[in-house]
């Protein structure tokens, strides 16, 4: 498996990341640690999580779950050292902490509260799960309004978590600094105040993206290159959109549809024919779907790792079946033309 500097931070990641958003939920513990170690085993070193997982749905009553299931694998093993581990402080208004936005004050403690949950000394990568301020993403991209926001206090609560952040460097607590679902402009700033007061860098930005959301293409890739900090997309197969299994009306049993009805705003009529029109390109160059999607995430030049989630083992075994695929020019070609037919169908 091919490895990958995370960012400047010296860690060198497989370029595919194993989620972990359905451990403790859809996925129950004994395959949980079957997939991990079926992940190790394809040459997999880097393992993503959140303190608010398992999802489809969230509720307050699991909360933690997902890394709890990961706790007791590396509990059970002894096998902490294999992994970089990379989880998540949940911001404003989820159902983890009541509630309460991401501070200073937060962090220290939702910190050792993962640490508890994940039995370990130390997480690899923290990241803020989304920025107090609001977001472009989970479709709110359509009519997200910044102009509200006080940038003082927008600067002022960066350089708060990053002293708060830096405190936690230097107990050994975490290791590196990253952002989830930010902005070209939130991750610049992010940057920008690290530097003026010497706290912990941005090393990766963990965004949704995919053949059928690219919005990362628009701005941030360029923030990336150039301040190199890498892209750790999510749902590169676009909530399973990206497997065909929902094509023509299907809607398996068990699968994330069926837990929550319109994949969190994806599924329009739009996004079927988006599909079909991808499944037409892996066709034509007899490829798989899932396989194809993968990776044309992984080739994107901005990109450190890609994270894939698979609820059963069969479907995680699909994923690394395609390991390693690299996609011709003629292939990433037919793929932008049915981006410039099919633009954000969701």
């Amino acid at each position: 498996m091919k490895m990958n500097p995370l960012g400047q931070s010296g860690l060198m990641v497989s370029e595919l990341c194993l989620g972990t958003m359905t451990y403790g939920n859809q996925t129950a513990l004994e395959d949980a640690h079957e997939q991990i170690e079926l992940a190790f085993d394809a040459g997999i070193n880097f393992m993503d999580t959140a303190e608010m997982y398992p999802v489809n749905p969230v509720r307050a009553e699991t909360v933690g779950l997902t890394e709890e299931v990961i706790g007791k694998w590396f509990a059970k093993t002894g096998r902490r050292k294999d992994w970089i581990l990379a989880t998540k402080h949940s911001g404003a208004g989820s159902l983890a902490r009541d509630g309460e936005p991401i501070s200073g004050e937060t962090i220290g403690r939702t910190i050792e509260a993962s640490l508890r949950r994940l039995q370990t000394d130390h997480i690899d990568l923290y990241q803020f799960h989304w920025p107090n301020r609001g977001s472009y993403a989970f479709r709110k991209n359509w009519a997200y309004n910044p102009s509200s926001q006080d940038r003082q206090r927008t600067m002022d609560h960066m350089a708060d978590c990053l002293k708060a952040l830096q405190e936690q460097v230097d107990k050994g607590n975490i290791g590196h600094f990253g952002l989830s679902n930010e902005s070209a402009w939130g991750t610049t700033m992010w940057l920008r105040v690290a530097e003026q007061m010497g706290g912990p860098r941005v090393q990766s930005v963990q965004n949704e993206y995919s053949l059928m959301c690219r919005l990362a293409d628009i701005d941030l890739a360029e923030v990336l290159c150039n301040e190199n900090v890498g892209l750790l997309p999510y749902s590169p197969l676009a909530a399973g959109l990206l497997t065909g299994k929902y094509q023509n009306g299907q809607v398996p049993e068990g699968s994330r549809m069926a837990g929550t009805g319109d994949l969190g705003g994806r599924r329009t009529d739009r996004a079927f024919e988006t599909v079909a029109a991808y499944q037409a390109v892996a066709d034509k160059f007899g490829l798989d779907l899932v396989q194809m999607s993968i990776a044309f995430s992984v080739q994107r030049p901005f990109v450190a790792s890609s994270i894939f989630g698979a609820t059963t083992t069969p479907q995680l075994k699909r994923i690394l079946d395609g390991a390693g695929m690299r996609l011709s020019d003629e292939v990433m070609d037919a793929l932008n033309e049915v981006h410039k037919a099919h633009p954000m169908p969701y």
